[in-house]
C-alpha cells in the first residue's frame, strides 16, 4: 500500500496499531485548509480496510488550539472577486470528510486541547472517543461571521440536552471541558499532562479501555451550563428568533442580558437559519442529513448571505462592525427560507 499523504500542515502516518493524524500549523491555531481536509479524507480512505490500523488517533501540535476553525482567507478573497466556487468546493470536500469521520468503522480518538471551533469541531466532534482537558474551549461561533454552525455541527447541537443546541448555535458561546461533555460535544476529561502517556499506550495496544482506566480516578466538576439549563430552555424553546429575543428581554436577569449582548453581535440571518437548521436536523438526526441541510446555506453564503461582510469585519479589517444585510426587526421568514431551499444536483456533496 502506498504511504498515506503528508502535507506540511497535516501529518498522516501509521504508528504501532494506529493511524495517526496531527494538525501541524500551531502558529495559525491549526486552522483547517482545503488541502488538510483532503489529506484527512485520503488517510481515512487508506486506513478503512487496512487491517494493521485498528484505531485512528487525531491530535494537534501546540498548546493553544486543536483546530480553531476553517482557513477561510482564500474563500473570502475569491468571493470578493466574484468567484464563489472556491468556497463551495471547500465546503463540499470538508463535509464529505466530516461524514467519513462520523461513519468510520473503526474507533477514532481525538485529543482536543485549546480552541476547538468550527472546522475543528467537524473533525474532533464526530470522533467516537473525544478527550478534552483544562485548556479546552469548544464553540460553534459561525453566526458571528455570517455563516451557520456547519461541518455537521447542527447534528451535535440537535443532540444536546433540551434547547442547549439552539442556545449554543445562536450565541456561539464557548464551552470548557465540563460543558462540552454535558452537551455531548466531548466524552472524557483528562489532565493534559497525562495525554502523551495515553497516546503511547493507544499506539502500542489499540486498547480503548486505557481511556476509561486513565479517567477512573480523575475528579470532574459540575458543568456551568447545567445550572443555566432552566433559563436556556425557557428562552430558546421559542418558535422564532424574535420570540427568543423577546423572552430574554422580558426576563431581564444577568443571564438574559449577557445572552442578548452575544446575539446583538451576530448576523440575524445566520442566527435565524441556525435555529431552523438545528430543528431540521433534530427531526432527521443523521450526519448526512445535517451536512446536506447545512450546505444549502453555505453554498449560498458567499453570494447571498452575510459571510463576506462577517469575515471582513471580524478577520480582515477587524473593525468588529459588520453591516449585516438585515436587523432583527427587518429579517423576514422568506429571507431565511430562501437560504435553506434545497439545492440542485450541481451542488451534490456525495460521490455515491
Amino acid at each position: 500500500m502506498a504511504p498515506s499523504p503528508t502535507t506540511p500542515d497535516l501529518i498522516a502516518r501509521k504508528e504501532g496499531r494506529c493511524g495517526r493524524l496531527t494538525f501541524a500549523r500551531p502558529a495559525a491555531l491549526n486552522a483547517l485548509s482545503h488541502e488538510m481536509a483532503l489529506a484527512i479524507e485520503t488517510a481515512l480512505d487508506d486506513w478503512r480496510d487496512d487491517a494493521s490500523v485498528e484505531l485512528v488517533l487525531i491530535d494537534a501540535q501546540g498548546e493553544r488550539a486543536f483546530c480553531a476553525g476553517g482557513d477561510i482567507a482564500a474563500m473570502y478573497h475569491a468571493g470578493r472577486a466574484g468567484d464563489h466556487a472556491v468556497a463551495r468546493a471547500f465546503w463540499a470536500d470538508e463535509y464529505r470528510m466530516n461524514a467519513k469521520i462520523a461513519e468510520f468503522p473503526k474507533p477514532i480518538v481525538a485529543f482536543m486541547q485549546g480552541f476547538v471551533m468550527g472546522g475543528g469541531v467537524g473533525v474532533g466532534g464526530h470522533a467516537s472517543h473525544r478527550i478534552v482537558g483544562d485548556s479546552t474551549q469548544v464553540a460553534m461561533p459561525e453566526s458571528g461571521i455570517g455563516l451557520i454552525p456547519d461541518v455537521g455541527g447542527t447534528l451535535l447541537l440537535a443532540r444536546a440536552r433540551g434547547f442547549l443546541g439552539e442556545y449554543l448555535g445562536i450565541t456561539g458561546a464557548r464551552m470548557a471541558a465540563t460543558d462540552a461533555i454535558y452537551t455531548g460535544f466531548a466524552d472524557t476529561y483528562l489532565p493534559e499532562a497525562t495525554w502523551d502517556a495515553l497516546k503511547a499506550e493507544l499506539v502500542a495496544t489499540a486498547d480503548l479501555g486505557r481511556i476509561a482506566a486513565a479517567a477512573r480516578h480523575v475528579a470532574t466538576h459540575a458543568a456551568p451550563l447545567a445550572s443555566l439549563r432552566d433559563q436556556i430552555d425557557a428562552a430558546f424553546s421559542a418558535a422564532t428568533l424574535g420570540e427568543i429575543v423577546g423572552r430574554l428581554t422580558a426576563s431581564g436577569n444577568d443571564f438574559a442580558s449577557d445572552t442578548l449582548k452575544m446575539i446583538g453581535r451576530n448576523s440575524p440571518l445566520s442566527m435565524a437559519a441556525t435555529l431552523a437548521l438545528v430543528r431540521m436536523t433534530r427531526a432527521i438526526p443523521t450526519i448526512r442529513a445535517a451536512l446536506n441541510h447545512e450546505y444549502r446555506f453555505t453554498w449560498r453564503a458567499s453570494e447571498q448571505g452575510d459571510f463576506l461582510e462577517g469575515v471582513r469585519a471580524q478577520i480582515i479589517d477587524k473593525d468588529r462592525r459588520p453591516a449585516w444585510r438585515h436587523t432583527l426587526q427587518t429579517l423576514r421568514p422568506e429571507d431565511v427560507a430562501q437560504m435553506l431551499e434545497p439545492l440542485g444536483p450541481e451542488a451534490a456533496i456525495w460521490e455515491d
